[in-house]
């Protein structure tokens, strides 16, 4: 089972795949959005992706309020989403992604990337994978019990 991380937000879109097995979730990508109301080019590139890889589910990150509520971002989010599943027709999962990028400028800060553009043009991809990584420890949780 492969799966596609996706970090939705209103300048990019941060792009993570897991390897063939669906359990090592990577950054692959930053999709680049013209403007936040014309999803046409951001998801073909998307679905490209989704092709190419052999994607079999896609994970979206919900940007919740800190008190757990659904806020315009998170709308917005679902909406592309599920934009996404109509047109690729794969199964679609949602994840809280509080803190997601917060983790990642740390995981950046581990690893010595101090460059203030490579760090921009990586936190996205980081956080989808974050996003992913997050899902996948939910779905081997719940599969224990």
């Amino acid at each position: 089972m492969k799966y596609i991380g996706l970090d939705y937000g209103s300048k990019t879109v941060g792009v993570a795949l897991t390897d063939a097995t669906g359990t090592i979730p990577h950054g692959v990508e930053i999709v680049r959005r013209d403007s936040e109301k014309r999803l046409r080019r951001t998801c073909a590139r998307i679905e490209e992706i989704i092709i190419a890889e052999q994607v079999d589910e896609i994970v979206i990150g919900l940007p919740l309020n800190m008190d757990g509520t659904e806020g315009e971002r998170a709308e917005k989010a679902r909406a592309f989403g599920e934009m996404i599943a109509r047109r690729t027709g794969l199964p679609i999962h949602f994840m809280d992604e509080r803190l997601s990028t917060v983790e990642a400028y740390e995981i950046m800060d581990d690893t010595g990337v101090m460059d203030r553009k490579d760090r921009k043009d990586r936190v996205d991809s980081i956080a989808a994978a974050i996003i992913l990584q997050d899902f996948l420890n939910d779905k081997s949780r719940d599969a224990k019990g």
